[in-house]
């Protein structure tokens, strides 16, 4: 401010400055009387003196509960009691604090409580990273930590350490550190160390390690150990499994490499060898796009020999599976659908694999695949539909497949509605539905699968449906609904059947050319519901409701046998039979004589009202008693004979608070059989017997049985899984260790806690009985009878027991049984499964960490079931 005034009043009374030379610059007079003096206080004050840069680039905030102190000789400031600070993206809390300016250095540690326990220890966040330690001094400039007793975690490995320095790079030096997934304060195990080297998010170096158990050394020492800490799914070898069979000898499963090839697709790859020189190969992948679409393939190939080459008993063997499953969002395209559902392979494949334990596929006989695609045309009525299907039964090992079926629909339409939308009559409520259904269908045997013979007996067609109903009221309290059919079928080929004079016999062959056939048909049918009430004065029952739905349908379809074709069959020329050259078609043929038939049928449910037992309830409950109770039968005009039809009856209801379903059906014959079982025209009751015969029956119980601590709600993945496992009744799946999906779908961790007072034991059991009772043929026996069980119990909350069973009562026999034990050992698990007799008969031991990225400490054991090769 000074020199800056001393200035201008130099200038005032200087009447000419000359040029400066050293510039070279020419200056004008300035008249001293036009020159307008400046405000001094308006000018820019202009620093001499150059400031500094500052040794932190942010601002440090700092706070404490109960002491803030500056010392302002020493430049510290000491914070103590919930001490914090904050300093760019790092964050410090600690009993004691305190920050030296001179050095920008932070020294924290923890505090004694009033009852001398060491508490707040220093928790130490920088970024996403996150330590617990006894002491820590950090310098804000350099970055560098030095830290005692530090507890921290990385993608779920607790590292413990004495002495620990971090360099400014974020690279951590440990020195006598363990390693642990156990979150106790005294782990159940550790691998302890002299070394470590971490870089955050990238390795984990460590020397010469040992492996403790409850502060015990094993003889177990690793010399040294590289271990990724990257995010998201690694690239990396999987680990074997180790065992041996009587008749393949020693075998390693399970073991391959693992390859994380994006954010949307991985692929595993795994095989098996056995020492007799057998091997499988395995390939599992999944793929998923959010909000698009999401599944997973694997192909298995096994070659397997049995005994040992030169042996009598030597036999060998290749089977093979393929799944896919895939399904798209609902979100991804509202008007268009694709889903897969595959699994195809060799009919013996679950029986003779060595590496397969999927308990419900190895009870099944049937393998089906669904592959389809949906679209909706948008402002038009019609949608399309194209799918791929396969059925393989794997007892007969017959294949049916359709490749591909195509099926277009028409919504139902109301040609004469009201523009309003509003269909008051029978006129208007007229619906017309169209469809029109394209199959090219296969089938064959496993010898001929995928191969050129299995498109040689391939059958296509083409089917057009029209259908045409309405209804109306009659006499106020029944409804009266007509309905109309057409029907027509194109083939590409039919058969022609000649007569064969020099051999005598009818010759039939396949011609290709174009043929079709039409039907049609008309029906109405009369309906009506009648409520029943029973009320009641006295006791908790209030009324009991009966509802029937009576029903009387007629059909009349004309004789459609003018699509037929005759052949001379004999000699004679005379002697001639009628064929339908529609017979090898996809939907069959057209339907020979007249049918002018009467449908009845009765449904019927019962229901009750029930005071409940709390004497404050007002409102009664409703029971049902009975879910349906249902009665049908058909009487045939046009028939010369056996016009009535038998009579069908199923029931069902739910019992014990809907814990057990119970399900019977049942057929009755109202006409006669002669001694060698040939049904007859004359009624059961004219022929000395009842008024119906029973030829079939069946009965089903579903009982469901659970403590009230394991009562409770599933969510929609436990109500899936055991809807894919018959309820869990036939046992659970044998997965492996290293079994990358039994890991995907166990990623759910609860915690347990034992108590050692008023102990509960939660069990859950479940019983199926199934019987069948057959006698269409005077053979009066019982076709099968069968029950059915599994269950479970925590005998604590870490041991849990369970069992899988069920007994053949009319063959006298066990069939597939399963035990289960399981250990919930903390960081540890233990899980023995046993099938003890049977074609399936195996053991599964195993003992390993719970931790993913400590997966391989682990130690299991699995006899394969000795199966012989047919």
């Amino acid at each position: 401010m000074i020199l800056a005034i001393s200035f201008i009043n130099t200038v005032s009374y200087t009447q000419e400055i000359k040029p400066n030379p050293s510039k070279d610059k020419l200056v004008k007079l300035i008249d001293t009387l036009n020159v307008k003096l400046k405000d001094s206080i308006n000018l820019p004050i202009i620093d001499s003196i150059t400031k500094p840069k500052e040794l932190l680039e942010s601002i440090i905030d700092h706070s404490a509960d109960s002491l803030v102190r500056q010392d302002i000789k020493n430049n510290k400031i000491i914070l103590f009691d919930n001490a914090h600070i904050h300093y760019k993206d790092i964050d410090l809390t600690a009993g004691y604090i305190e920050i030296n300016n001179n050095t920008n250095e932070v020294w924290a540690r923890g505090i004694k409580d009033t009852l001398g326990n060491y508490t707040q220890l220093p928790v130490f966040k920088q970024g996403a990273e996150e330590s617990t330690q006894d002491t820590i001094s950090f310098n804000f400039k350099s970055e560098k930590a030095k830290i005692w007793g530090l507890r921290t975690e990385q993608d779920g490995v607790i590292i413990r350490g004495e002495v620990t320095k971090k360099e400014n790079d974020s690279t951590i030096y440990i020195q006598n550190i363990k390693f642990t997934t156990s979150d106790k304060e005294k782990p159940d195990y550790y691998i302890s160390t002299k070394k470590a080297k971490i870089v955050p998010n990238k390795k984990l170096v460590i020397g010469l390690s040992n492996l403790v158990i409850q502060d015990v050394p094993t003889p177990l020492f690793l010399p040294f150990a590289y271990i990724p800490l990257t995010k998201g799914n690694v690239s990396g070898f999987i680990m074997p499994t180790w065992g041996d069979t009587a008749q393949q000898g020693y075998f390693l499963q399970n073991g391959g490499y693992y390859f994380a090839i994006n954010d949307f697709v991985d692929l595993a790859v795994l095989g098996d060898v056995y020492t007799n020189g057998s091997w499988g190969l395995r390939t599992e992948s999944s793929y998923a796009v959010r909000y698009r679409f999401n599944g997973n393939f694997s192909f298995r190939y096994e070659n397997l020999k049995n005994s040992i080459r030169g042996f009598d008993d030597f036999s060998k063997t290749t089977n093979y599976n393929l799944r896919w499953s895939h399904s798209q969002d609902a979100k991804a395209s509202p008007n268009s659908r694709f889903s897969a559902s595959v699994n195809l392979g060799s009919s013996t494949y679950y029986r003779e694999s060595l590496n397969e334990y999927n308990t419900n596929s190895f009870l099944n006989n049937t393998l089906s695949s669904s592959i389809s695609y949906y679209k909706k045309f948008v402002g038009t009525p019609f949608n399309l539909s194209i799918s791929a299907t396969h059925s393989q039964n794997t007892n007969t090992k017959s294949i049916t497949m359709s490749l591909p079926s195509l099926q277009v629909n028409m919504d139902r339409i109301y040609p004469f509605a009201s523009k309003s939308g509003a269909k008051n009559n029978a006129i208007q409520k007229l619906a017309v539905n169209y469809s029109l259904k394209g199959d090219n269908k296969i089938n064959t045997t496993d010898e001929f699968f995928f191969k050129k013979e299995m498109f040689e007996t391939a059958k296509s067609g083409i089917q057009h449906n029209a259908t045409f109903n309405t209804n109306m009221k009659v006499l106020k309290y029944f409804t009266l609904s007509p309905n109309a059919n057409y029907k027509e079928v194109w083939y590409f080929d039919r058969i022609s059947k000649t007569y064969n004079t020099t051999e005598n016999i009818v010759v039939s062959d396949t011609i290709n050319k174009f043929s079709s056939f039409r039907e049609y048909s008309a029906g109405v049918s009369l309906s009506t519901t009648i409520y029943g009430m029973f009320n009641f004065n006295k006791g908790r029952l209030q009324a009991i409701r009966h509802v029937m739905r009576p029903s009387i349908t007629y059909g009349y379809r004309p004789d459609f046998s003018s699509f037929f074709e005759e052949v001379q069959q004999s000699e004679d020329e005379n002697d001639l039979i009628e064929y339908s050259p529609f017979t090898n078609g996809v939907y069959g043929g057209p339907s020979s004589g007249l049918s002018n038939s009467l449908g009845f049928s009765l449904n019927n449910t019962f229901e009750a009202k029930v005071m409940p037992k709390d004497s404050t309830e007002v409102e009664p409950e409703k029971v049902t008693l009975i879910n349906n109770l249902n009665f049908s039968t058909s009487y045939n005009m046009a028939a010369d004979s056996l016009k009535w039809s038998p009579v069908r009856m199923t029931a069902g209801t739910d019992l014990f608070k809907k814990k057990l379903k119970l399900n019977i059906n049942a057929t009755l014959d109202p006409y006669a059989i002669t001694a060698d079982g040939k049904k007859i025209n004359t009624f059961n009751i004219n022929n000395g017997g009842s008024l119906f015969r029973l030829t079939s029956a069946g009965l089903t119980m579903n009982y469901s049985l659970a403590s009230s601590k394991s009562e409770g709600k599933q969510d929609a993945k436990q109500q899936n899984a055991q809807a894919n496992n018959s309820d869990g009744i036939f046992g659970e799946d044998l997965n492996n260790s290293n079994d990358l999906s039994s890991k995907k779908s166990s990623k759910s961790k609860t915690t347990k806690t034992a108590k050692l007072y008023n102990a509960t034991f939660p069990w859950t059991l479940k019983l199926a009985y199934s019987l069948n009772y057959s006698n269409s043929n005077r053979q009066n026996e019982i076709s099968s009878n069968s029950l059915m069980l599994s269950g479970d119990i925590e005998l604590t909350p870490k041991w849990k027991v369970g069992a899988s069973s069920g007994y053949d009562i009319k063959n006298k026999g066990f069939s597939y049984t399963q035990l289960r034990f399981s250990r919930d050992l903390d960081s540890w698990k233990l899980n023995f499964n046993w099938v003890p007799f049977g074609n399936r008969q195996t053991y599964y031991f195993f003992l390993g960490v719970k931790s993913s990225m400590l997966s391989d400490l682990k130690y299991d054991k699995r006899k394969v079931p000795d199966r012989r090769l047919f």
